[in-house]
């Protein structure tokens, strides 16, 4: 025993039971040494040791345009330029193609604005028509907005989510369509951030987080037909 737990038996035996007992427990408490801390380590320690998943699957989708609407999420003059989302303005281009097979398809077209942006401020190549509905939020495009009653009344099954952030819109804007029961399907090629490493979180993140697996369907511009 350590010197320092010398105790009297004679001396301990006056007391109750009860006593003796909580003695005991509190002498072990401080005492006897804890378990060793040294082997752990937290997540900083083995960052460069971790390695990225396998690439994403891609599916080709076919899409009813009737029961389906195109979110463009953020295109913005602020948001999607060479400086802040260098890879951006490149999406825009095909974001409109996809955008003119979608309005010769009769498909509903939504569009979003960051909290600072404006109708004017969407970029030219993907303008919104008429009285196209726009909505306007912060990441998640149904928070404090009209775009869940908007696609219900349409009543919109399948959602086709494009934009920037992808981290951002896109990646929150998908979580609030499957968690009111939509079905979502992401263009990876329509999605862009700041970094690679963004875009490819969101893209696994969509797969295997609870509140998209199983709802959401990753794919390309090409891989889609009506």
């Amino acid at each position: 025993m350590h010197a320092s737990m010398r105790v009297n038996i004679p001396v301990l035996q006056r007391f109750p039971l009860t006593a003796r007992v909580l003695l005991a427990l509190i002498l072990s408490f401080l005492f006897c040494p804890a378990p060793s801390m040294a082997g752990e380590k937290n997540l900083l320690d083995v960052w460069t040791e971790i390695t990225p998943p396998p690439p994403v699957p891609i599916q080709p989708v076919h899409l009813a345009p009737e029961s389906s609407a195109l979110l463009i999420l953020d295109i913005e003059e602020w948001t999607c330029n060479s400086e802040r989302r260098p890879r951006c303005p490149d999406s825009v281009a095909r974001i409109k193609g996809f955008l003119d097979q979608a309005r010769s398809k009769g498909m509903k077209v939504v569009y979003s604005l960051t909290t600072k942006g404006t109708p004017q401020t969407i970029l030219p190549g993907v303008l919104p028509l008429g009285d196209t509905p726009i909505v306007q939020s912060g990441v998640d495009k149904f928070h404090n907005t009209e775009l869940e009653k908007i696609l219900r009344d349409q009543a919109i099954k399948t959602v086709v989510i494009v934009g920037t952030a992808a981290e951002g819109a896109v990646l929150h804007t998908a979580t609030g369509a499957a968690l009111r029961g939509l079905q979502v399907v992401v263009p990876l090629d329509g999605m862009t951030s700041a970094t690679l490493y963004a875009e490819q979180y969101t893209a696994w993140h969509l797969l295997n987080a609870p509140g998209t697996k199983g709802k959401a369907t990753l794919t390309l511009f090409q891989l889609i037909d009506f």
